[in-house]
């Protein structure tokens, strides 16, 4: 642990905090416990705990007696308010331990313990440093097919000329070498008996058999040795053109004892071809139907497996070229550099050079460019063991020595001294079939280092409290309830547990009731089994208790802002009230000012209560409209002023001015509201009076116009356009008879007109 504490302590505190080990479980836990982890379906522990990390079960043996096992699983915190103990709790716990006791040069952690349950994941932090210089083995892993005559010679002046060209990167080159050509057997090559020993005879020239790889020089630092060895290889032959390259290149990653590979050394295989290699399948040709096994099949540094199995598949050769820290180097020719170039994209750590024709010049330049690039990409590979894989889940994010965070799994432009950190999260889908824990290894292999990371996890699938009672043995042990869900209890055992009798139906009826279980179940085993209700959990030794006769508030038990326990809400942390409807916050009484409630009242369910009732508004920041004279004279000199030297005088000044203040307040009460009603009656009698003023000149002015004889309508005050005189008579015409005395006898009559006018009609229009 020490040096894992080394590592990470050159980088920020964030990260540092990374690399001890955070565990995130990912939690859907909600108040609404019901909704996540109930379901009538759960009748174990086991079913509990796969519902998801967040959900609990309570194996108290008393814990809501007389419900159905499926209310023992909830979120602990709802357990623990229906009165379940954490002791009596078994959840989800999941546990990241670094067991590092390395030495550690690269890769760090070496070593992590991960303890998971279904439906939960953790997080964690490996480190991979690049060093300053590595020491480096290189192999050669050479096409010895006769077109390939020409770049044989090119080797055996390339070793020194590569050895004093390395020495820029490295003082530590060794080198090795081996050879392929393909399967010898038809029809990769001719089975003529003349041209089995010698595939060359046509040509009248000596070749050596076709083999599918020969291990000719282990791993040596004396590069005079290696050109020695050069020199004296021959070539040989086939008659199909592609080669067994890839078959050549398994044995030379796995057969690390006979290739001689260095475990501290970067692993750089080169292979020469100018033709394209057989894939998996292709044996098929030659009758050969056996996978291959990965496994190395070298007798006296001979493939014996080459005529038995076919060649590897693509995924098997990354999969032990990632085992055994090995990168490749394909040099190939012009024309097939495009058949190889979809190839490296399989092959992870892998690099591909392209030459017209081969030189000692470019060679070099090949090998010395591959290996720079190769350590400054610093990538991570995760395996699952086979047997786990559809259960498990991995997802790996880097964080580059810039700061960046790569969107692949690679950081590129490494140099000598950074670190990359790569954050890796483990999850589980799903527990084994057979519902048992079980224990899987993920290795974290940083590409081309031969370090790695080893990940023990242990899957949590069965619960600890498995022990099984009898009704009949009065076991005093809390874990009575078995992973079939039910309490012993309850089972009927023939021949072992008397039938339901009168006796046990006595202890399920409480005093002075002659109703089992309240009527709300049924006795069995002298116990009650409370019955299921639409609206909750019904409980108690006589079903005498539920939880759904709390008060509602909108439509929801408890606000929805918690749960029902015995009749009586149990709220939610920050709620309060019998129906759990008041904010136990003050943030909502705070005014501008930053005072409670101004400072004149107190918060109450979240809402501001004024202490003097002359107060108002939603902060207690409204004052009365007015004050009176004697008020405010006694509150700003006699009180607010006050120099009083005695506390006593200043609270005796204090209370004359309150009582003060109450008498004047109720005094101008009532003046405002005597003066309202004499407003009131003041304005009534005005109105009447301009009424009878109105009238009366309006009769007045009518009087006066009847009494004036002479006046036409011509010579009048008035002018009315506005009527219509065709149909409204304008004369009053009447016939008045006089009689006169003298002469007795004579009678004079007179003809009037006299105008009228409507009286309706107004006098100005």
């Amino acid at each position: 642990m020490t040096s894992w504490l080394r590592t990470c302590g050159s980088v920020p505190l964030c990260l540092l905090i990374c690399c001890m080990g955070f565990v995130f479980v990912r939690s859907e836990a909600s108040s609404a416990g019901a909704s996540v982890c109930w379901s009538p379906s759960v009748t174990s522990c086991a079913d509990c705990l796969r519902r998801g990390p967040q959900c609990a079960w309570c194996f108290e043996e008393d814990f809501l007696r007389g419900a159905e096992p499926s209310h023992r699983c909830d979120l602990p915190v709802n357990l623990r308010r229906r009165g379940c103990g954490p002791e009596f709790m078994e959840h989800s716990e999941v546990k990241v331990d670094f067991n590092d006791t390395f030495s550690n040069t690269q890769v760090s952690p070496r070593d992590i313990s991960v303890t998971l349950r279904p439906g939960s994941q953790a997080s964690f932090v490996v480190a991979v440093k690049q060093l300053e210089r590595y020491p480096v083995d290189l192999y050669y892993l050479v096409d010895v097919s006769a077109s390939m005559q020409d770049n044989l010679n090119l080797l055996k002046t390339v070793g020194v000329a590569l050895s004093f060209r390395m020495m820029e990167h490295t003082s530590d080159l060794w080198l090795g070498f081996g050879s392929f050509v393909d399967k010898p057997m038809s029809p990769y090559i001719s089975v003529h008996p003349s041209k089995i020993n010698n595939p060359c005879s046509d040509y009248e020239i000596s070749c050596r058999p076709a083999h599918g790889f020969h291990h000719v020089l282990s791993m040596t630092g004396n590069v005079s040795e290696f050109t020695r060895v050069i020199k004296h290889q021959e070539m040989s032959g086939n008659v199909d053109t592609p080669e067994g390259g890839l078959d050549a290149m398994l044995q030379a990653a796995v057969c690390q004892n006979a290739v001689g590979w260095r475990p501290e050394a970067k692993r750089l295989l080169l292979l020469m071809t100018d033709q394209p290699s057989h894939l998996a399948l292709d044996s098929r040709l030659a009758g050969i139907v056996v996978p291959h096994d990965g496994l190395c099949h070298l007798e006296n540094n001979v493939y014996t497996g080459s005529t038995r199995m076919d060649h590897p598949s693509l995924a098997l050769l990354s999969e032990k070229l990632l085992e055994n820290n090995v990168y490749s180097i394909f040099a190939v020719g012009k024309q097939e550099y495009q058949w190889y170039e979809k190839l490296v994209d399989l092959l992870p750590g892998s690099y591909l050079g392209k030459m017209g024709f081969f030189q000692t010049p470019s060679l070099i330049e090949l090998v010395v460019d591959a290996y720079k690039r190769l350590l400054s990409e610093v990538a991570v590979s995760v395996s699952v063991e086979d047997k786990a894989v559809s259960r498990y889940w991995v997802s790996v994010s880097p964080l580059c020595p810039d700061g960046s965070t790569a969107q692949s799994q690679t950081c590129s432009g490494v140099r000598p001294g950074q670190t990359v950190y790569f954050n890796i999260t483990v999850g589980q889908h799903a527990c084994s079939d057979d519902g048992k824990d079980e224990d899987i290894t993920v290795m974290v292999r940083p590409v081309g280092y031969n370090e790695s990371t080893i990940v023990r996890i242990h899957s949590k699938c069965q619960c600890s409290c498995e022990h099984t009672g009898r009704c009949h043995d009065n076991d005093p042990s809390p874990c009575r309830w078995t992973q079939h869900g039910e309490s012993e209890e309850r089972r009927p055992h023939h021949g072992s547990l008397r039938d339901s009798n009168t006796d046990a139906n006595r202890n399920c009826r409480a005093d002075r009731s002659d109703v089992d279980c309240s009527g709300r179940g049924v006795c069995e085993c002298g116990r009650c089994v409370c019955e299921q209700s639409k609206l909750g959990i019904v409980y108690g030794k006589y079903c005498e208790i539920d939880e759904f006769s709390c008060p509602y508030e909108g439509e929801l038990l408890c606000g929805g802002r918690g749960v029902c326990v015995r009749g009586e809400c149990v709220c939610d942390g920050g709620w309060t009230g019998d129906s759990c409807g008041c904010p136990t916050s003050t943030q909502t009484c705070y005014s501008s000012n930053g005072l409670l409630c101004s400072g004149l009242g107190r918060c109450v369910c979240g809402k501001c209560v004024c202490d003097d009732p002359h107060q108002s508004g939603s902060f207690c920041e409204r004052s009365p409209a007015w004050q009176s004279p004697q008020q405010s004279h006694c509150m700003s000199l006699n009180c607010r002023h006050s120099h009083s030297p005695s506390q006593k005088e200043s609270g005796l000044c204090n209370h004359t001015c309150a009582q003060l203040v109450s008498h004047m307040d109720a005094a101008s009460e009532r003046v405002s509201s005597g003066r309202l009603i004499g407003t009131f009656l003041s304005v009534c009698a005005l109105t009447v009076l301009c009424g009878l003023v109105v009238v009366a000149v309006s009769r007045l002015l009518l009087q006066k116009r009847g009494g004036s004889p002479g006046v036409t309508a011509d010579d009048g005050g008035y002018h009315c356009t506005g009527k219509d005189l065709s149909y409204i008579p304008t004369t009053n015409e009447k016939t008045v008879t006089y009689r006169r005395d003298h002469p007795p006898d004579r009678l004079v009559e007179m003809h009037i007109q006299v105008p009228k006018m409507a009286l309706n009609d107004p006098w100005q229009c």
